[in-house]
């Protein structure tokens, strides 16, 4: 099984490119369906991120950066790199799906996907709106297609 998790808050312009992005695999998958592989937009919430790949083979998950790159760069990066448990505490706003890869890895063990990869897309407006940045647009195209591509690579899930 193939996850794909797009995350952002479409409301905050560039942040939104993760979400953007799953929002077209889910169109993309309504016309080529593919059984194992499964796409959802998880927003903001970390947990959800960890729910939703759990029972997972391969898990790819796609949201903005700002990092002070250039807008638009992308960086594929293997989650263990970026894995980070959260801080104890009783609230969970703060729980992020770089906090969701460490729990649900600590967590599900051998149910939680191994192979992890996280798209990040820097972003040149992370301001109210509801337009991407024409070059963080070009790079949802280029992202788009690099992960139909592994879609198509992984039928035989």
């Amino acid at each position: 099984m193939l996850t794909i998790i797009g995350c952002g808050n479409l409301n905050r312009s560039d942040d939104a490119v993760g979400v953007i992005i799953a929002q077209r695999l889910q169109k993309y998958l309504a016309e080529n369906p593919h059984p194992n592989v499964r796409v959802y937009d998880c927003g903001t919430a970390g947990m959800e991120v960890m729910f939703q790949a759990r029972g997972s083979k391969q898990l790819v998950i796609i949201d903005a950066s700002s990092t002070g790159s250039q807008p638009g760069a992308v960086f594929k990066v293997p989650g263990k790199e970026l894995e980070v448990l959260p801080e104890p505490t009783y609230n969970l706003h703060g729980f992020r799906w770089d906090n969701a890869l460490a729990a649900g890895r600590k967590i599900f063990q051998n149910d939680f996907p191994q192979e992890v990869t996280v798209y990040l897309i820097e972003a040149a407006n992370l301001g109210l709106g509801l337009e991407l940045s024409p070059a963080i647009k070009h790079s949802a195209d280029l992202v788009f297609e690099e992960v139909v591509a592994l879609i198509r690579q992984n039928i035989n899930f």
